[in-house]
Order: structure tokens, then sequence, then C-alpha cells
């Protein structure tokens, strides 16, 4: 891994799972940090957590950041600080775990801000200072459903689609500078996510495919520090990945219907 020491990190979603294991891991390589997410308590805690050990800046800001002027908000923050961010992880999101047509729509609306909108705009107004500054890392949080439908997922699987394709875009955009843009993409992981989003119980396929959090988060920070546009999660998952992106759409949408859990 690239040396670290020293530059700061903007991890959003950060209170839990994956965010939560990626500042972990950025602390412990010598990164400053502003960790974001709604659950204060939960950001305090980790910043005493990984203070404890490690001599790096941590400063915390709650927010909600599926409110629509989040980002802007978030950005001015930043600035306030007097701090160039060196590395963004858009990780914060959640999913809702029904069929399309019982998903109250300012539910929905609220999710898709978050996942699309919101991400894209604070990724470009980091961006613009990092390509100024001819330096910076920049990681998209996604998902292997990016790569095919699922139902009772559908909308939040179509959102990853997007981000998959964004950050890959936005990466071949940035190829003459010192910036990149990588996208990991994790499977089924010990995070809080299947409780959140109301799963009443893993699938032999979840139990099969489930990989530790902080390991996926070990996985994406190695390849973004490496440029690399996309990684998937592991072996199993990249190799789901690749195989449900080459069948039909409908088989590859009934296959991810009984994977994921049934809603009748």
């Amino acid at each position: 891994m690239k040396n670290i020491e020293g530059k700061y990190a903007l991890v959003t979603g950060a209170s839990s799972g994956i965010g939560w294991d990626i500042a972990k891991i950025l602390g412990e390589k010598g990164c400053n940090l502003i960790i974001v997410a709604r659950r204060e308590d939960k950001l305090k805690e980790l910043q005493k957590l990984i203070t404890t050990n490690n001599k790096v800046d941590i400063k915390t800001i709650s927010m909600d950041l599926s409110v629509q002027e989040s980002p802007r908000a978030l950005y001015e923050k930043v600035k306030q600080f007097g701090i160039n961010i060196d590395i963004l992880v858009n990780n914060a999101g959640y999913a809702i775990h029904d069929m399309f047509l019982n998903i109250p729509w300012e539910n929905e609306k609220s999710m898709l801000n978050l996942l699309i909108l919101n991400l894209v705009h604070l990724t470009k107004l980091f961006a613009k200072d990092m390509v100024k500054r001819d330096f910076g890392y920049i990681l998209q949080i996604s998902s292997v459903g990016a790569f095919h439908p699922v139902p009772n997922y559908t909308t939040y699987s179509a959102a990853k689609s997007f981000v998959l394709n964004f950050g890959n875009s936005l990466n071949y955009e940035l190829k003459k500078t010192n910036v990149s843009c990588s996208v990991l993409c994790p499977g089924v992981t010990e995070t809080e996510f299947q409780k959140v989003v109301g799963e009443q119980k893993e699938t032999l396929f979840q139990r099969l495919t489930k990989m530790p959090s902080r390991r996926v988060a070990q996985i994406g920070i190695k390849n973004m520090l490496k440029g690399r546009f996309y990684t998937g999660a592991g072996v199993v998952n990249s190799f789901n990945a690749k195989i449900m992106s080459l069948l039909p759409r409908r088989i590859s949408a009934a296959i991810s219907y009984w994977a994921t859990g049934v809603i009748t």
C-alpha cells in the first residue's frame, strides 16, 4: 500500500459496517480522517477507538446525507476546517428490501438521493479540488447487485449499477491526472445491512458467500491505492458477478430473487 500517512480522508457512512472498517484501516495507516454519518455517538466511539492507538487527527460530522443540500453543506464544513481532502470514500447508503410497488415514494426518493444524486454531487465538489492539486483517490461503494437485476431490491440494485458505471467513466476521464476513481463491489457482508432492511433470515447463498466487513474494506483500500477502476470483494463475489452478467437477464433476475429472499 502507498504511504498515506498525514493525508486526509473523508469517509461517509462511517458509523458501522464497511465504512467503519475503511475508516479504521486508514487511521491505522496514519491517515487523518473526517468521518460522517447520522449517528454521532457511533462516530465518537470510532474516533476514540482509532485515536487510542494511532496519532491521527479525526473530526466527526453528524449529518443525514440523503437530504438534498447535504453535499454542499458537508463541503463547506470541510472548508471551514481548512482541510484538503486527499481521499474521498462514498460509502453512505442503505437499501429497501420489498416489492417495488409496496415501497412508499418518499422512502425510495430518500434512498435514491443518497445513492445517486448526492454521491455524484459530493464527487464533483471534492474531485475538482483534487484535480487542481493533481492528487487524490476516490472510492465509490457499489455492489455485486450492480451487474444484474435484483427483484425486491429493484431500485437499489439499479442505483448501484449507476454507481459502477459512473465511477468507471469518471476514472477514464481522470486518466491524464494523478486522481483516480475506483469502485468496490461487495457481496453479502457481515454488517447491519440485512437487519436494517428487514430480511427475516439468511438464505443458503448468503450464508455461503458472506465476508467479514474488515476484509472487504481491506480489498477496497488496496485496490483504490493501486488506482484500479473496479474490484469485486473477493474471488467468489467477482466470479458470481461475472457469471450473472453473462446470463440472460430474465434468468439472472430469477436467480437473484431466490438468492436474496422471496417476498410474497
